[in-house]
């Protein structure tokens, strides 16, 4: 399948729903404390992207995914499913993932949350984490490949002696939640192939584990987790190809790009 490249219509709509699916991680910021259910969580994510975006939930019901957001603590690498008997305790790391659908157009994003006061190592785990999306990020532009983006994600990676996730990646992004190419976070030659061109779109999403990292897919097909039950963090933003560098369409309120 060919890499789709964007018309300057469909860069504006993917532009709309991508700050729209920022906006609701911002949102959602003063909710994340102790004591709250990812259910809950959930729910006030649901409200807000319905009755005030008018936005579409792309998660829900997408392959049969129940909610419309993916909520996953601690030792979960991605796709947890909120639960209203579950809920976050002070210590914790929490990703949320929030895709958007608005006028046809997909907006996709992620961050990592710390409840009340967390372990240095969660910290820095989720830290480094961050690192690696904006090292991969700051790779993109024309005639770059995403080898490139790879290798700057790995590279801090395991500089820090963390592991990346190989079993999931980013992905090409627009009127389709999932397009191609396949944005992977670690070498490999064929992504010396995908060269970059102005109006490709994709997210950028590592997942970095804190021990080694072998993945495990639980009982209701959704729920991935670390084989050894150590944490993993991921942060994902949906960039642009523009002509001089890139563009991220999901920035947050007072965001930057945050390097080592």
């Amino acid at each position: 399948m060919a890499i789709k490249i964007k018309t300057q219509e469909e860069i504006e709509k993917l532009r709309i729903a991508g700050k729209l699916a920022a906006d609701v991680l911002d949102m959602l910021t003063p909710h994340v404390v102790a004591g709250i259910s990812t259910g809950e969580l959930n729910e006030i994510a649901h409200n807000y992207m319905v009755n005030e975006q008018q936005t579409i939930p792309a998660t829900l019901g997408y392959h049969g995914f129940p909610a419309s957001s993916c909520i996953s603590i601690n030792h979960v690498v991605c796709h947890g499913i909120p639960d209203y008997s579950k809920r976050l305790k002070k210590g914790d790391i929490v990703n949320i993932d929030i895709t958007v659908i608005k006028d046809g157009y997909h907006g996709d994003t992620s961050m990592m949350f710390e409840v009340g006061e967390v372990k240095p190592y969660a910290s820095r785990l989720c830290r480094v984490a961050r690192e690696c999306m904006w090292l991969g990020i700051e790779q993109v532009k024309p005639e770059a490949t995403l080898y490139d983006v790879a290798a700057a994600i790995e590279d801090h990676a395991h500089k820090n002696n963390f592991s990346v996730v190989k079993e999931y990646c980013g992905h090409g992004i627009g009127a389709d939640f999932h397009e191609e190419p396949q944005v992977l976070h670690y070498r490999t030659p064929e992504l010396k192939n995908i060269v970059l061109k102005p109006g490709m779109v994709f997210t950028i999403e590592p997942m970095i584990n804190l021990g080694k990292s072998d993945i495990r897919l639980l009982g209701d097909n959704w729920t991935v987790v670390t084989k050894d039950k150590k944490l993993s963090a991921q942060w994902e933003h949906t960039i642009l190809v523009t002509e001089s560098g890139y563009e991220a369409f999901t920035l947050r309120q007072n965001e930057t790009p945050i390097l080592p």
